[in-house]
């Protein structure tokens, strides 16, 4: 959603609350100098029920407007019962008023509507939405930028930056948009971002995003992206996203909504017929409108979905928060999940004959144009030996495989053993002894094997303790899949205390494998970088994209996305989504007993119509102050144990995954 557009709209719900709180306070001003001019007044009356009169019609016109214009529309809402509780109420005129008590009339209505247009305002204030997370990304989406022309700067807006351009960001300035470090050195503070609790150094070549802030050097940036397709764009978009999504128990309450009202009206009907008290009916109407059930639930899921995005967990549908607590399977990407995805060179083994450096120069080049961090590491150790890349034509990027071109016009194909051979190039008789543990890369040059390059990938140091937490949770198939070596996928699985492992797999038997488990009775999560493993994110009850911070890709193709590379989010995810099941439990069990026992004691005459409204916001306040527990969630999450892992740079190829 553009910047402008969600901006206006946070103005416009703004603007209505502050509408209605200034007529609530008028009607409310009236309807207690009501009260006192009736102790000032004795015996006079007519200021009593003028002020009353008056209070009661302002409080209580956009109670029977709501009500009429439901009815009117052929919506159902439980609003009517609060309206006719208001006209029952304005119906006794002046009232009467035994033993000082207030038993109807002007005073008792101007009353209700008064704190039933404040449980309203709590209700739209805390379960419409979460405004105070979209209005806090307006407040760090930067407005200006410095913008570099011609050797001077410009201050222009933000929004009207374009990829290509270049600007400086001086230490307290909010970055204007995705970019890269041209030039200088920073520390940024991207916790709005990634829910990093710690700033990251950043300098040249270096990805910043937009909405995080500058804090001690000047950079200068070439924009990347700006405006709405910025992360922060994105993010903004995920949250808006998630406060339209409903959870199952939240339309369940919405079909029960079609038979409350007329049952309630069944039961007030009867009680009047039976006590001929029309305050007994007030006060039950009052207690029956079940704001405490229509809150139990949204400001559970507005908690625990603040308390996720801190930490820079981004739900997409808060009916996947609701699924997390059931999961029974996990299946874990390796590369750029369980490992950090950034590979380095340690090893070179030429055919006999060949020199080290032919080979790796053969590999640099045909590896050149390929954005892998396979071909980065390649071409990487080729610059740092001062080996220059030919020029190549004819490049091909199979994924999962390797690559091919044409270097000095012979064919060099660069991948996995298997697929070497199924082009026809036999490369068995090259001497693997030694390389148990890494991935090889063989390199061939005109149908003729020139040897093969070895890359390690260092674990998580997070990652283990993160499946000995899930373990710990219940979940006891913990899967780990990747494209790579048996040998290597072994040697991280076994640092990965993971139940299970699949190695030399391709995306179509990954996809094989999730449908496996989801056919045997699994609830299953599949996390990966969401880049190479569409189909079996997309075939998960759960997808969860790792490292989602900068990646269209990754924050589209899964259901969850977690902006950091830190897994111990996943198990705090689990945690999170129990914790709001048994408060929306809590919720709901505390609102159907408060209707139970303060409905049957306001049938019954034993409290006023005033007392039932009071109690009424009593209850709302009260699920809410449970509910807001879960925004603290997970604050001692980020101790230095588990403090994130440096992101990859760049998306792990399905040969390594």
């Amino acid at each position: 959603m553009p910047h402008d557009h969600l901006k206006q709209m946070v103005n416009d719900q703004t603007g209505r609350a502050g509408s209605q709180i200034i007529a609530t306070l008028v009607g409310g001003i009236l309807v207690l100098n009501s009260f006192i001019a009736q102790w000032l007044f004795p015996g006079q009356s007519f200021y009593t029920d003028l002020l009353a009169f008056l209070g009661a019609l302002i409080l209580g016109f956009p109670l029977i407007k709501h009500a009429a214009k439901g009815l009117w529309e052929g919506h159902t809402h439980m609003d009517e019962l609060v309206a006719l509780a208001f006209l029952a109420a304005f119906a006794q005129g002046a009232g009467s008023r035994a033993d000082g008590q207030l038993e109807g009339g002007y005073q008792a209505a101007g009353a209700i509507a008064f704190f039933m247009i404040i449980s309203t305002l709590i209700e739209n204030r805390t379960a419409l939405g979460a405004r105070a997370s979209i209005e806090s990304l307006i407040r760090i989406t930067p407005t200006r930028a410095q913008k570099i022309v011609n050797g001077g700067e410009t201050e222009v807006e933000a929004r009207d930056l374009k990829p290509g351009d270049r600007v400086r960001v001086r230490p307290g300035d909010n970055i204007p948009g995705d970019g890269r470090v041209v030039s200088g050195a920073s520390t940024v503070n991207q916790a709005n971002i990634t829910g990093e609790s710690l700033p990251v150094d950043k300098g040249a070549g270096d990805e910043v995003f937009g909405g995080t802030i500058n804090m001690t050097g000047v950079m200068e940036l070439e924009i990347t992206k700006a405006g709405a397709d910025t992360t922060l764009g994105k993010v903004q978009d995920l949250i808006l996203q998630a406060e339209r999504s409903r959870a199952p128990i939240m339309r369940v309450i919405d079909r029960y909504a079609m038979w409350y009202t007329p049952t309630i009206l069944m039961l007030a009907g009867m009680v009047l017929f039976f006590t001929k008290n029309m305050n007994s009916v007030v006060s039950m109407l009052v207690i029956a409108c079940p704001c405490a059930i229509v809150l139990a639930t949204p400001t559970a899921m507005v908690a625990a979905l603040s308390a996720a995005a801190r930490l820079g967990i981004l739900v997409k549908n808060v009916t996947d928060l609701e699924t997390a607590r059931n999961l029974t399977a996990i299946v874990f990407d390796k590369t750029g999940t369980l490992t950090t995805g950034s590979l380095t060179v340690t090893r070179l083994s030429p055919a006999p004959g060949v020199d080290g450096a032919e080979v790796l120069a053969a590999a640099a080049a045909a590896e050149q144009n390929s954005k892998h961090p396979v071909a980065k590491a390649v071409v990487e150790v080729a610059r740092r030996a001062k080996l220059e890349p030919a020029a190549c034509a004819e490049f091909e990027e199979v994924p999962g495989r390797g690559v091919r071109a044409l270097v000095n016009a012979q064919e060099v194909l660069v991948g996995r053993a298997n697929w070497l051979q199924e082009r026809g190039v036999d490369v068995s008789a090259l001497d693997t002894a030694g390389s148990e543990g890494m991935s090889l890369l063989f390199v061939t040059r005109g149908g003729k094997p020139l040897g093969w390059i070895g890359l390690e990938d260092r674990t998580r140091p997070e990652a283990a303790r993160s499946i000995d937490d899930l373990r710990d949770q219940g979940l006891r198939q913990l899967v780990m899949v990747t494209g790579d070596r048996w040998s290597v996928a072994r040697r991280v699985a076994s640092e990965m205390h993971c139940t299970d492992v699949k190695a030399e797999v391709l995306p179509a038997q990954k996809l094989e494998l999730v449908e496996d488990l989801k056919a045997r009775g699994h609830t299953v999560c599949v996390i990966g970088d969401g880049v190479n493993d569409a189909p079996a994110l997309a075939a998960g009850h759960i997808s969860i994209a790792m490292g989602a911070a900068g990646s269209d890709v990754a924050i589209h193709s899964a259901s969850i996305a977690l902006m950091n590379n830190n897994l111990n989010r996943v198990p705090f995810l689990i945690k999170l989504s129990r914790d709001l099941n048994r408060v929306v439990k809590q919720n709901l069990i505390f609102g159907a007993a408060f209707i139970a026992v303060f409905g049957t004691l306001g049938a019954m005459n034993l409290i006023s119509p005033v007392v039932a409204a009071a109690l009424h916001v009593v209850s709302s306040v009260l699920v809410i102050f449970n509910s807001a527990r879960l925004v603290r969630a997970g604050e001692d999450l980020d101790q230095p144990h588990g403090q994130a892992a440096p992101a990859p740079a760049g998306a792990p190829r399905e040969a390594l995954a």
